[in-house]
């Protein structure tokens, strides 16, 4: 996947020179992204990251997911991650994902990231819905995606587990022609 570029951000895969600053922006995360992100932990590691972006290869290549960096404009400093995965081919169908680094949040790097990848899902994937699934009490991610235009389906009971527990998520989607950003 080549990179796509934003105005104040830049989209790509990760390299492996990105295993340590993605090991250290999970870590300096845990107050925000580890209360919702059940992989951030106090103790992730660069052994953790390069088996993440192994996984991430192999799945680019098999077209069942694409999770990516979401880097400043040179490509340098990693802001964070944004993912089309869970895609279900038979239903034409992806989760929209995404999350940001402590010291970068609250720039409107989510929202940019989330629109120009949900727009590569329309467009370079060929979805036809795109779902963003968040704990019910997330409201940093309920409010990206309604900064982004999805539209709020329900509050599905026991939808995800956190820390061990099933607990209530909003479900919102996203259909190219109701979209904005297409």
């Amino acid at each position: 996947m080549p990179p796509l570029r934003g105005k104040d951000f830049m989209l790509r895969p990760f390299r492996a020179a990105d295993v340590q600053p993605f090991a250290a922006a999970v870590r300096e995360s845990m107050g925000t992204v580890g209360a919702w992100m059940p992989w951030a932990r106090h103790d992730y590691n660069t052994l953790d990251a390069q088996e993440w972006f192994a996984r991430c290869d192999a799945n680019m290549a098999d077209g069942s997911a694409f999770d990516i960096g979401v880097f400043s404009p040179d490509g340098r400093e990693l802001y964070g991650g944004v993912a089309i995965n869970q895609i279900r081919p038979e239903d034409n169908l992806g989760n929209l994902g995404y999350w940001i680094r402590e010291s970068r949040q609250r720039q409107g790097l989510a929202a940019g990231a989330a629109t120009m990848m949900a727009c590569h899902g329309f467009h370079g994937l060929g979805l036809t819905r795109i779902e963003i699934v968040a704990a019910e009490a997330n409201v940093a991610s309920r409010a990206v995606a309604v900064k982004i235009g999805a539209t709020l389906e329900c509050i599905a009971r026991n939808r995800l587990i956190l820390r061990g527990r099933p607990v209530a998520a909003a479900v919102y989607s996203l259909v190219p022609e109701w979209f904005p950003g297409v």
